[in-house]
């Protein structure tokens, strides 16, 4: 038997990251390029979006960024016709655009709950559904739909974000049976406590909880965003052909514990 060296492999495949310009989503974009992939980056702010193009294509790849409102279905579909016109194809998305409202639910308007199910939630429907189309014209792709740790636990705090985030996850498991026929993988992620620039005020703003969190975690430490490259490649690459309406947890061990 002679080695396989095309699990990993993405040269030449096309990938979408929404949100893809910061955080975990530049992290997991800078990846599929490693990977050999084409990459757009899907934001709203056109001059990060620009400065993670310049870092993608220091890769050897092409890189496309698009100004996108991923809450609106025409914004969507015409980031996905864009990637398709001008790189030739959507091999791969990662829906990774996600907000948060920190507050208690009894405190919390019902304009910030639908603001954060529309970004966190409906965009990834609308996403998936615009690349639906194309990824069945082609003969298959792969769907990676980026859920949290919040997915599997109720939070006082951040209500919408956890019942945003656990539709993720029964989204990704409907798409994956509806899209089976049609050799559409689509699978979840579920990140654990990670250093972004959304967290790494906490250490200094609220130890107490920073320890909390660090009691929690087996592996007692936080992950860093390129800890997330090798299961977006495999969930992106023919590796994972067998692998559909899936969670994989990235958390160090805390859901565990």
């Amino acid at each position: 038997m002679s080695r396989d060296n095309t699990l990993f492999d993405l040269t030449g495949k096309v990938a979408i990251v929404t949100g893809g310009n910061g955080g975990l989503g530049l992290g997991m974009a800078l990846g599929l390029a490693l990977a050999g992939a084409n990459v757009v980056v899907a934001g709203r702010d056109t001059a990060k979006t620009d400065q993670a193009v310049q870092q993608i294509k220091a890769l050897d790849v092409d890189a496309l960024g698009i100004t996108v409102d991923v809450s609106q279905e025409a914004d969507v579909g015409r980031m996905v016709s864009q990637c398709v016109e001008t790189l030739g194809s959507v091999d791969i998305l990662v829906n990774n655009a996600g907000i948060s409202v920190r507050t208690q639910p009894q405190d919390l308007s019902a304009d910030d709950w639908d603001r954060v199910v529309d970004i966190n939630l409906k965009s990834v429907f609308l996403a998936s559904k615009a690349a639906h189309p194309h990824m069945k014209a082609q003969g298959g792709g792969k769907i990676i739909n980026i859920g949290s740790m919040f997915s599997l636990f109720g939070s006082d705090w951040v209500s919408p974000y956890s019942a945003s985030k656990g539709g993720v996850v029964q989204l990704t498991k409907s798409l994956a049976v509806a899209w089976a026929q049609d050799n559409i993988q689509v699978n979840a992620i579920l990140p654990g406590w990670f250093m972004t620039g959304l967290t790494e005020s906490i250490p200094q703003r609220d130890p107490a909880r920073y320890a909390l969190i660090n009691q929690r975690i087996p592996a007692e430490r936080w992950g860093n965003p390129e800890e997330l490259q090798g299961p977006v490649v495999f969930l992106a690459g023919s590796g994972s052909d067998y692998v559909t309406g899936a969670a994989l947890t990235v958390d160090g061990g805390y859901s565990v514990k």
